[in-house]
């Protein structure tokens, strides 16, 4: 492939960053402010939001430089440098010598000349989703926003235009939630195979692009660890986003101290703003209530008491633009939505957009399924809660992070379980993982022996049907026919089951008819 290096004299100069004392100063200013401070004790009293609990469905993006090459996955800015792996060979054979074509020429390439975030917008509503999640930055230190501390930005290079910018405003015009995602901190080490042979992370020249560039195993210093923060607030400050998501690399113990400032600021920031705000973290980066655990693609083994999220992509292969990717079926992306909710979690499906700013017409029609499913079904999803037990069936999918290396393999008899109330009605929702063959969906959670329900059913509904449902109820089951509506298509059948009001509890009368 015959691509263009950079012109350096295209280039404005570097920006220095070295002396950060009065930046500081003003975050430490508002966390003084309060009503937060940074200490874990404060930062516990932390809540997730009534909105984040209620929206179930978000968007993520992984956009950037490396959709260019496509080759591999989103770390090809790394895997490129490391000799004997098959993205070096690549690279090599299709660009050259990694002294006169390194990653930094790519960037230019990184266009976006079809780009229109109102139908960006637009598609993800159709999705159903209620909060997107662009990545703000990723490992290769290219800002896919207009960032005050770096040249190497999409407003200097490439798009020369702020895209996470334009995103977030047709997002929020869509009223949908917005969010940005952080992955600075694994550049750290990120790039350092580079400076083990002649490649252009030993020029100077671009040092602040593939800087520090250190072995993984070394602590970020004093002045990257407050990058890494400014960074974090200036993307805070700039945009505003109720969600901010954290990749990998906080939760090594130099980070400890950053994150609590951190946390203390973004939390002291909406408040003033007078909005609620989640900080997505992986592992264990934050103690335990100070902001909500994502798990990536995986799930939980049972109902976790506080929100958490899962955060996967459309594809097995790569979470941006790669030439053949493995993608999962829209059955199995509802199918994901499902378990993640019934444990009380949130979804956040990452798509990948090409470098010309247009998403693939397979991640299309995937999120377009989604949506369909949940314009049918959405009631046992959005707003509800996890029931007594998250489900029945005898399929487990693994429980743990990176578990969806391939498809669970569910039947008709694996049924997820939501409930919602509203005023003077109280819904339990059995949801399908697959459709049954017969056109009989069975349900042992709501068999009288089973004791799960303590209060009978007034009212049996397949979500989708105007009619009422066909029903039975026996000591093994509760088995309701579905509408021929419900027998295909992605994704499970919903059936919903409404329990009689609860009485109010008699009183003891012990003076009156107990002959005493």
């Amino acid at each position: 492939m015959n691509l263009e290096p950079l012109d350096p004299t295209s280039l404005p100069a570097p920006v220095d960053v070295s002396d950060n004392r009065v930046a500081l100063a003003a975050v430490d200013a508002v966390i003084d402010a309060g009503p937060y401070d940074a200490t874990w004790d404060s930062l516990s009293h932390y809540r997730a939001p009534q909105w984040y609990r209620d929206a179930k469905f978000g968007v993520f993006l992984h956009w950037g430089a490396f959709s260019v090459p496509a080759f591999g996955n989103e770390w090809y800015s790394r895997t490129m440098y490391r000799r004997g792996t098959p993205a070096f060979d690549h690279h090599v054979e299709t660009y050259g010598p990694h002294d006169r074509f390194g990653y930094k020429d790519f960037l230019p390439h990184f266009r976006m000349e079809r780009f229109d975030p109102q139908a960006w917008a637009a598609l993800f509503k159709r999705a159903g989703a209620q909060f997107v999640v662009p990545v703000a930055e990723h490992h290769d230190g290219y800002t896919m926003y207009d960032t005050a501390r770096s040249r190497w930005k999409v407003t200097e290079v490439g798009p020369q235009r702020d895209v996470m910018g334009d995103l977030l405003e047709a997002v929020d015009q869509s009223w949908l939630v917005t969010g940005a995602s952080s992955h600075r901190a694994e550049h750290w080490f990120f790039m350092n195979d580079g400076t083990t042979f002649d490649s252009d992370v030993r020029d100077p020249a671009y040092s602040d692009l593939y800087g520090p560039a250190m072995r993984q195993e070394t602590n970020p210093t004093e002045r990257f660890l407050e990058d890494w923060l400014l960074r974090t607030v200036e993307i805070i400050d700039s945009y505003r986003p109720q969600i901010l998501y954290f990749d990998t690399g906080i939760e090594t113990p130099s980070f400890e101290p950053y994150l609590r400032r951190l946390a203390a600021y973004y939390y002291n920031r909406a408040a003033e703003w007078g909005r609620e705000v989640v900080i997505n973290y992986k592992w264990e980066s934050f103690a335990p209530g100070s902001a909500v655990l994502d798990i990536e693609r995986g799930t939980m083994d049972g109902i976790r008491p506080e929100v958490w999220q899962n955060d996967t992509s459309v594809s097995r292969t790569s979470w941006s633009w790669v030439e053949g990717h493995d993608y999962k079926d829209a059955s199995e992306l509802i199918q994901e939505l499902v378990d993640v909710v019934s444990k009380n979690g949130n979804l956040l499906l990452n798509v990948g957009p090409r470098p010309d700013g247009t998403i693939p017409e397979e991640e299309v029609a995937l999120l377009e399924a989604v949506g369909d499913w949940l314009a049918v079904n959405g009631e046992a999803i959005y707003g509800s809660r996890p029931w007594i037990v998250f489900g029945e069936g005898p399929t487990a999918p693994a429980a743990g992070s990176f578990t969806d290396a391939a498809a669970a393999v569910y039947t008709a008899e694996d049924i997820r379980f939501t409930r919602m109330t509203e005023v003077g009605h109280e819904y339990v929702y059995g949801i399908g993982l697959l459709r049954p063959e017969d056109g009989r969906m069975r349900i042992r959670s709501f068999g009288s022996d089973c004791r799960l329900l303590n209060r009978p059913i007034v009212d049996v509904r397949v979500l989708g049907s105007r009619e009422p449902a066909e029903w039975t109820r026996t000591r093994e089951h509760l088995e309701v026919v579905l509408p021929d509506s419900e027998l295909t298509g992605p994704g499970g059948a919903v059936v919903r089951i409404e329990l009689a009001p609860a009485g109010p509890a008699l009183r003891t009368d012990f003076f009156h008819g107990l002959n005493i």
